[in-house]
């Protein structure tokens, strides 16, 4: 990909507010960059998660030299989102995708990432679009279907499996219960030697002793007498190795009360240790949010799966130059685009009252 076409691509995104196109681009730069040049460089290669690490690398070099100076364990934080996209025309890129926070399939893109968080600090290192490329029976709806030809589970770990071959310094795994199967547990415990804390649906299963386990005498996590406070060594089913559970207690936006169970293969944590480090992962909501709404990462009229794929590249890659900023003013991501937002208002203003004057002396603007 030419690096200098997308650090002009991804820096319109930042500076523009609201629909980016090739021609946009184009007009912003004077006609210095024709918009067919923009389009071919949307459409000339595929770009994936190699070509973001690549990028992204020296920065996180740096966090980790940082984090290892004050003692900071960085964390992976892995978690999807989905931004709907009902007027587009349906591809293998932009299909129905069931969403879990709604309830029910949308139509849209379903984006997959890899957040390196350490200190203040939140990295995109690694992601994956979810393309469903196959077709297959649904016998129950009696119709065909899209399906990806690996599940999100099988990317989670694909991923993970990348960052730790690129030798990215992180001592924790963090996702929400829609990651936390035991085939995913053992993968971060057994085979990367590295811990995780991830929450458990309440009718996971489990026992307090190996005695209980041999019986199979299993019964539902909501169904232990817990405490807030505690943590308990249990065995889940299917997990080899026991883990921490501890009972939270949080308030949802309606009132109610809520309950999160969380476990963590670190037999080391106390309470309140498992749920500060767990509460980076709302790091990665933080990230989608600034992603859709500063970074420009739907407002993108493009056609094909290839030019959208790339424009969500270049979206993530903005997030990214967001972020580096972040760091280095102390300023965050919608306090940063809303400087940039009243630059533009001041200059157009600016731009009024030359053309309103120009009118009023009878004379032609430039």
């Amino acid at each position: 990909m030419n690096k200098d076409l997308l650090e002009l691509y991804s820096d319109y995104l930042l500076s523009a507010f609201s629909h980016t196109t090739a021609t946009g681009l184009s007009a912003m730069t004077g006609g210095e960059v024709s918009h067919d040049k923009v389009s071919r460089f949307l459409s000339e290669q595929d770009v994936d998660s190699r070509t973001l690490w690549r990028l992204v690398k020296p920065v996180v070099r740096q966090l980790e030299k940082e984090a290892d100076k004050d003692e900071m364990i960085g964390a992976l934080i892995i978690d999807d989102t989905i931004e709907e996209k009902p007027y587009t025309d349906e591809s293998e890129l932009v299909c129905w995708h069931y969403d879990h926070s709604q309830g029910r399939n949308v139509k849209g893109i379903n984006l997959i990432s890899a957040l390196y968080q350490v200190g203040e600090a939140s990295i995109p290192v690694a992601f994956e679009l979810v393309k469903k490329s196959e077709w297959v029976f649904d016998e129950k709806k009696e119709k065909f279907q899209r399906k990806s030809p690996q599940t999100k589970n099988e990317h989670y770990r694909k991923m993970l499996g990348a960052c730790a071959k690129n030798h990215i310094s992180f001592g924790y795994v963090l996702n929400d219960v829609w990651y936390a199967s035991s085939e995913n547990m053992s993968f971060v415990k057994e085979e990367l030697d590295k811990e995780f804390i991830m929450p458990l649906k309440s009718n996971r299963k489990v026992v307090l002793s190996l005695e209980d386990k041999r019986r199979g005498t299993y019964e539902r996590v909501s169904s232990l007498e817990l405490e807030e406070d505690p943590t308990l060594k249990v065995y889940l089913e299917q997990l080899e190795f026991p883990v921490l559970l501890a009972k939270q207690l949080f308030k949802n936006e309606d009132g109610s009360e809520g309950v999160l169970y969380l476990v963590s293969s670190d037999l080391t944590l106390d309470y309140e240790r498992m749920r500060t480090i767990y509460q980076r992962r709302w790091k990665v909501e933080e990230y989608h949010k600034s992603l859709k709404v500063n970074a420009a990462f739907a407002n993108s009229p493009t056609k094909t799966t290839r030019t959208q794929s790339n424009h969500f590249f270049a979206s993530i890659y903005a997030f990214f130059k967001l972020e580096r900023m972040k760091i280095s003013t102390k300023m965050n991501h919608f306090a940063l685009r809303s400087r940039i937002y009243l630059k533009a208002i001041q200059a157009a203003y600016r731009e009024l009252q030359r053309i309103r004057l120009s009118a009023v002396e009878g004379q032609v603007p430039a």
